[in-house]
């Protein structure tokens, strides 16, 4: 049931992401006057649809997916000396046609979580608590630096006073690469040096320090001990056996170390503070790690909810947008380096469960899950490779520079090249989605 769930949310993403993209293209088209002949969703045999004008608006056999034939869109083309073909246009023209899929899913993106923002926006309860670390992981390249529990990071790489979100941003696209860390503690500051390990289960950087903050209960496992003893979604755990908690890792450290014995966790709802005790018992999360004592809660750090009006939130989209761009371009490169691991790529099983869950948790989630996958969309779309809007972009810039078109030859080899290039990117991302849930 849940897979069945997982696969319509799915098609609602894609769809959308689809819908956005090839209007982009075929609004851009339809301005220049490009005759459209086709606008389709997925690929392979019609099965059925409708003819508007001289545009066939169809739905094919595979719905992964979608695209806008032009007439004379590739060379050989019947209709290729047709004055309203695609490549009878001026390269400008053309290129900006390319660009206008992956410009709208940029749009889309901005759009999306600026609604969303001004409806929702998660900010820290104590922003004095930025960069202050609340757990560092022991042998960690952190702890190696001499980082410790208390500590703030004032600057990160050459970021002054960055927020935990810049510092995971740095910190996971570093794997084996030096950040250069100035520590203030009690007053005091110096340098030093980390370097990020590449953690081979999320295939991205770890460097072993984490937030400190309050814990606040995500999520509560059914028929776990935490339910049971009537823990909710909301509840911020304050104190562990009467030791104050202050960041994630050590709520898993302090429960794992009590070696089975029941637990005396003090919480806060709604404003007054309880206590209960709990048996934690001994299971694998996530699956196929070694068997560690849980009580059955997914906690995350507490934030304050509020709300920006419409400039600000505009404001705050546009930032997240960029950080999260750059990010993306930081693991592609990190991986082209060998640093980062393509274990962090998710295929269509794999955003098919994120679609799924996310649509489960409520619209504000699925809502966030679809700005990203729309921006992620659109950096794919403008990497320069053949078959791809980017290496429709790149190939236009070349013969815009020589004034000349490349030949037919080199056009039909770099097509090719780049058609078995993303089959075997798909093949690859099917398998990392597979191996991921096996056990072990």
């Amino acid at each position: 049931m849940e897979a069945a769930q997982n696969i319509i949310w799915l098609l609602v993403l894609i769809g959308v992401m689809i819908l956005v993209h090839e209007l982009g293209h075929y609004w851009a088209a339809r301005f220049f006057n490009v005759r459209i002949e086709v606008f389709s969703f997925g690929f392979g045999p019609r099965l059925f649809g409708f003819r508007k004008g001289e545009t066939d608006f169809r739905f094919s056999a595979i719905l992964f997916g979608g695209y806008v034939k032009m007439a004379g869109e590739q060379p050989g083309d019947e209709s290729v000396d047709d004055p309203r073909a695609f490549l009878a246009k001026p390269r400008w023209q053309r290129l900006i046609i390319a660009f206008a899929g992956p410009a709208m899913n940029i749009v889309l993106a901005v759009g999306l979580l600026t609604g969303l923002f001004m409806v929702k926006y998660p900010k820290p309860p104590d922003p004095s608590q930025e960069g202050m670390i609340g757990y560092v992981t022991p042998n960690s390249p952190a702890a190696k630096a001499g980082i410790r529990e208390g500590d703030r990071i004032v600057t990160l790489d050459g970021k002054h006073n960055p927020t935990w979100e810049d510092i995971v941003i740095r910190e996971v696209a570093s794997a084996g690469r030096e950040l250069n860390v100035r520590i203030s503690r009690q007053g005091n500051e110096f340098w030093t040096v980390v370097k990020p390990v590449l953690d081979e289960r999320t295939g991205v950087g770890s460097a072993g320090w984490h937030a400190q903050g309050q814990v606040e209960v995500a999520d509560v496992s059914r028929n776990m001990p935490a339910e049971k003893a009537g823990l909710k979604v909301g509840d911020i755990l304050l104190k562990v056996d009467g030791k104050p908690l202050r960041s994630i890792q050590r709520l898993h450290e302090m429960i794992n170390s009590a070696g089975g014995r029941p637990v005396v966790i003090e919480y806060l709802r709604q404003g007054q503070e309880h206590t209960v005790t709990i048996q934690p018992v001994k299971g694998q999360d996530p699956p196929g790690t070694a068997p560690r004592w849980m009580i059955g809660v997914l906690p995350q750090p507490h934030m304050v909810m509020t709300q920006l009006a419409f400039p600000d939130a505009l404001r705050e989209s546009i930032s997240q947008n960029l950080k999260s761009a750059t990010l993306i371009y930081q693991f592609l490169r990190g991986m082209l380096e060998q640093r980062l691991s393509p274990k962090s790529l998710e295929g269509p099983i794999g955003i098919a469960k994120l679609s799924g869950d996310a649509a489960r948790e409520g619209a504000t989630a699925f809502i966030g899950l679809m700005a990203v996958v729309s921006l992620n969309l659109a950096v794919f779309n403008l990497l320069p490779i053949p078959i791809l809007d980017g290496g429709v972009i790149l190939m236009l810039l070349v013969e815009m520079l020589m004034r000349r078109d490349l030949s037919l030859r080199v056009k039909e080899a770099v097509f090719k090249l780049g058609f078995a290039f993303l089959m075997a990117v798909m093949a690859f991302v099917l398998y990392n989605d597979i191996t991921k849930m096996l056990p072990g």
